[in-house]
């Protein structure tokens, strides 16, 4: 564990551009709060699993609930919440729920983060 002095500069000092920059590039409270919500979601295990399911296609609740070795109750908990941040969508074929990832930024946000993990070689099987 490194020191925390040393992630500080060693002179104080500002640089007036940089953070003109910085501060033209900032976002509203509400676009940061939303962005927190995505990331909570996908900061759970579970729902990282129900993601990388869903990479494959389609799926009902039945299907996810053997996929993940889960009560089909306790995943239609985390659909939900998924749902509700836009991170799955739902639909209905009579009394069939089909779950997909809502578009291809959820794709993307998992793809990179196994990326992530990978190119530091992190991942395990």
């Amino acid at each position: 564990m490194c020191d925390p002095v040393d992630e500080w500069c060693d002179v104080y000092c500002i640089h007036p551009e940089r953070v003109k920059k910085a501060k033209a590039g900032e976002l509203c409270e509400k676009a940061l709060q939303r962005i927190s919500e995505i990331f909570k979601a996908l900061g759970d295990p579970t729902r990282l699993r129900i993601i990388n399911a869903l990479l494959s296609g389609e799926l009902c609740v039945c299907d996810l609930s053997a996929v993940l070795d889960m009560d089909s109750s306790a995943v239609s908990h985390q659909l939900r919440l998924m749902r509700d941040r836009r991170i799955v969508k739902l639909r209905r074929s009579g009394k069939i729920a089909y779950y997909s990832l809502d578009d291809e930024h959820v794709v993307a946000l998992f793809s990179q983060a196994l990326k992530h993990i990978n190119d530091a070689g992190e991942s395990e099987k």
